[in-house]
């Protein structure tokens, strides 16, 4: 089994971190395919950088498509173009944030997702809504540039625990969810000093990608998800044009 981790952020480092958090958790038959996307933002922080992220990260998907993935999980907890990349891709693909909170809720009636800026915080607290998880999870933002979760001096960490200990302490949390991919190498470190179940997205990600694929299942093609209509796209775009597909 391929699956294929695409940061959809142009920052190397973030997603060698993912891919070896990935790494540590996948079966000892899957292979974890780590890709950076070329254009965009260094950092997905709310809504404009996000939608700019889409294109680099659909052209990441498309192009490693000759090469073979049996699913994608896409490296950022806002779930960046997640829906545009269900509609393209074959295969199941699966965001950060959805594969968390869906993790949590099977550990803890009550948690929170500590993310890093307060635009982030919205957002995330939105998705955590449509998942459905909205009566259970509250969001918190830990005031932390995604960028300082690569800078050891940066005091990130620190800003990431008090965060973690006012949710425990205030929330009543009974889990805690990571809410950015930067933070992904540290769940295990944090779960030990807190005691209660620390959710990383990644990994979550990657184990339900595995069963998706064990189980034969991947993402419906009809309706809302069915593959774009074949039409013509114009300008910088013109290279993500559906095509018609013959036989």
């Amino acid at each position: 089994m391929r699956i294929l981790i695409v940061n959809p952020n142009t920052t190397a480092s973030m997603t060698e971190k993912a891919a070896t958090a990935a790494r540590a958790v996948a079966a000892s038959g899957t292979e974890i395919i780590a890709a950076t996307s070329r254009m965009g933002p260094v950092s997905i922080e709310g809504h404009y950088d996000g939608a700019l992220a889409i294109p680099g990260l659909l052209a990441e998907l498309k192009e490693r498509q000759g090469l073979g993935y049996d699913a994608a999980v896409i490296a950022c907890f806002d779930d960046t173009g997640l829906e545009a990349a269900r509609t393209f891709a074959n295969v199941p693909i699966l965001g950060l944030c959805e594969s968390a909170v869906v993790t949590a809720g099977f550990l803890a009636q009550r948690f929170t997702v500590v993310t890093t800026l307060e635009r982030s915080r919205v957002l995330i607290d939105n998705l955590v809504r449509r998942y459905g998880m909205g009566d259970r999870a509250k969001v918190r933002a830990s005031d932390i540039p995604v960028l300082e979760l690569e800078d050891a001096g940066s005091g990130a960490i620190g800003k990431l625990r008090a965060e973690i200990e006012r949710a425990l302490l205030e929330d009543g949390a009974e889990a805690i969810v990571l809410g950015c991919a930067g933070m992904t190498d540290l769940a295990r470190e944090l779960q030990e000093i807190y005691g209660v179940p620390v959710v990383d997205g990644v990994a979550a990600a990657v184990k339900q990608a595995e069963a998706l694929v064990s189980l034969g299942l991947s993402t419906s093609k009809r309706g809302s998800y069915a593959s774009p209509l074949p039409k013509s796209f114009t300008g910088a775009m013109s290279g993500f044009s559906p095509v018609l597909k013959v036989g």
